[in-house]
């Protein structure tokens, strides 16, 4: 089960979620998003939804589940 949903498409490669991330849940995905820009993904069984990556996106791309 899906502890949080990303919108890829907004994100533009800041990385501040990964570097906030205290589990290290979040890192780089493969694949560029349509911006170009490589995007972040969630390890969802490392994620314990504390809302970190939430808070400190300036994009919006994090939804807690």
């Amino acid at each position: 089960m899906d502890k949080v949903k990303l919108d890829i498409d907004r994100c533009k490669g800041c990385y501040l979620c990964i570097a906030n991330c205290k589990l290290g849940a979040i890192s780089k995905a493969d694949k560029p998003n349509k911006k170009g820009v490589i995007p972040v993904k969630v390890d969802q069984e490392k994620c314990v939804q504390c809302g970190n990556c939430y808070t400190m996106c300036p994009d919006l791309v994090f939804e807690i589940l």
